[in-house]
This record gives C-alpha cells, sequence and structure tokens, in this order.
C-alpha cells in the first residue's frame, strides 16, 4: 500500500480559499486562520469579544468536554483516530435531549489521560440526572462505576448468563467471576 501524497497549492499556499475570501474577518482573523485554531482556543475566541458566536461556542465546549480541545477546527475527518472519531460521535449527541446514554466501548483506542477525561465527564452527565450505560471491558472503567452487570461464564455461545450483579467492591470482594479476579488485581486487592 502506498502512502498518500499531499502538496500545498501555490496560488492559496495551503490557505484552501482565494484571496478575495481572505479578506474577510471576523474578530480580527480570517477563515484560514480560524480553521487553524485548535478547539480548546476556538472555543474562547466565539465565547467573547467581536466574534462571539453563541451557538459555535457551545459546540466548541461540548468538544472539550469529550478532550478534543487539541484537534484544529480545520483538520480533516480522515486524520482521526478511531478514539477520536467515538468522542467526536459523543460530542454531537450530547447536544440531544436524551435522558439516557447507552456507550459501546467508548474508551476504545483512548489514552489512559483520556480516559480519566471521559470518566469525569459520565460523571458530569450522571450528575445532571442522566441514566448512562456502559458496555465495557476497561478496568478503570468498571472501577468507576456505580453498578455493574458481570455477564459470562465465558465468551460467546459459553456467556450471555448474569454471573454478577452489584457495586465494584462487591465484584472485586466477590472475585467469584473472571472480571472480578481482573478488578480485584486491577485495584491492588
Amino acid at each position: 500500500m502506498m502512502a498518500g501524497v499531499a502538496t500545498v497549492c501555490e496560488v492559496c499556499e495551503g490557505k484552501r480559499f482565494q484571496a478575495s475570501v481572505l479578506e474577510y474577518f471576523l474578530g480580527g482573523r480570517n477563515i484560514s486562520e480560524v480553521l487553524e485554531m485548535p478547539v480548546s482556543e476556538a472555543e474562547a475566541f466565539f465565547g467573547e469579544g467581536d466574534a462571539k458566536i453563541l451557538s459555535a461556542h457551545k459546540i466548541l465546549s461540548r468538544l472539550c468536554d469529550v478532550g478534543l480541545g487539541y484537534v484544529k477546527l480545520g483538520q480533516p475527518l480522515t486524520t482521526l483516530s478511531g478514539g477520536e472519531r467515538q468522542r467526536l460521535k459523543l460530542a454531537t449527541h450530547l447536544s440531544e435531549k436524551g435522558r439516557i446514554y447507552v456507550l459501546d466501548e467508548p474508551t476504545t483506542g483512548l489514552h489512559l489521560a483520556d480516559v480519566e477525561q471521559f470518566l469525569g465527564l459520565l460523571d458530569r452527565l450522571v450528575d445532571s440526572g442522566k441514566s448512562v450505560v456502559v458496555i465495557e471491558h476497561h478496568q478503570a472503567v468498571m472501577a468507576h462505576a456505580d453498578w455493574i452487570i458481570d455477564l459470562g461464564p465465558g465468551a460467546g455461545h459459553d456467556g450471555g448468563k448474569i454471573v454478577f450483579e452489584g457495586t465494584p467492591a462487591d465484584l472485586v470482594a466477590d472475585r467469584s467471576t473472571l472480571t472480578g479476579d481482573y478488578l480485584a488485581r486491577y485495584v491492588g486487592n
């Protein structure tokens, strides 16, 4: 498989817009400069001053909430990792009026620091009265949960039965399942 080749346009010098478009400014910046901003910078930019646009600020705040503050506004979706795309999708759903979130393996591909930030987001959702159901194998998420339903006793055809239901502390103390054993090792018991 050959890698893609990218070249910088000689006319616009990689700004992606005609010179006539770049003559227009918002808050002292043209569209090319705005698209080069990381989400966290753009959140501040659209939150105050001449560029204050509350709807844009609200969307950018959600992107920061899911840990995407470092992504540039104009960054192509094809350059995002699987974990970044999943958090982007979650950010779009945070604006909906639903009261229940069901997440399937939301930490796949996330760095440990991103998992911690993600757990903070889940806490805020629960604190705001939302219900969050997470299907997850990440031990930090399991240890952080309010309630665990462990299915087993094995995978595939060997599973499908509830083998434990209770708090993470109860699962660690019980240690009757493979999940309980691994979680006990993770929390140091």
